[in-house]
């Protein structure tokens, strides 16, 4: 499969950033704080495990894709109130997974 014109990371933390933009920002995505997108934060983690049990592996990227929205939702979120941003919770999932696998 070819790499080429594919979005990457930094297009989707820039498209979170419009989605929560006071001015212009989408207003569905600016009434949700981290309450409630607790519910739908489950519900891709659900959909995520039914496609691997399912075996349905064409759909899991995009699966796995709703899931890492979520999280870089709650990242988004805890930026505006400057408690962390995405950048830090991969620091600390990396620090986190060097500490646990020394080797």
């Amino acid at each position: 499969m070819s790499k080429t014109n594919h979005y990457n990371l930094a297009d989707l933390l820039y498209l979170m950033a419009r989605l929560r933009d006071p001015a212009t920002g989408c207003p569905w995505d600016l009434e949700q704080d981290f309450h409630s997108i607790v519910p739908h934060t489950l519900e891709e983690a659900y959909e995520v495990a039914d496609a691997i049990e399912r075996q349905d592996f064409a759909q899991l990227p995009a699966e796995l894709g709703d899931l890492l929205f979520q999280v870089v939702y709650y990242s988004q979120m805890a930026d505006e109130e400057s408690r962390f941003d995405f950048a830090d919770v991969v620091d600390t999932c990396v620090r986190k997974l060097v500490r646990r696998h020394p080797h």
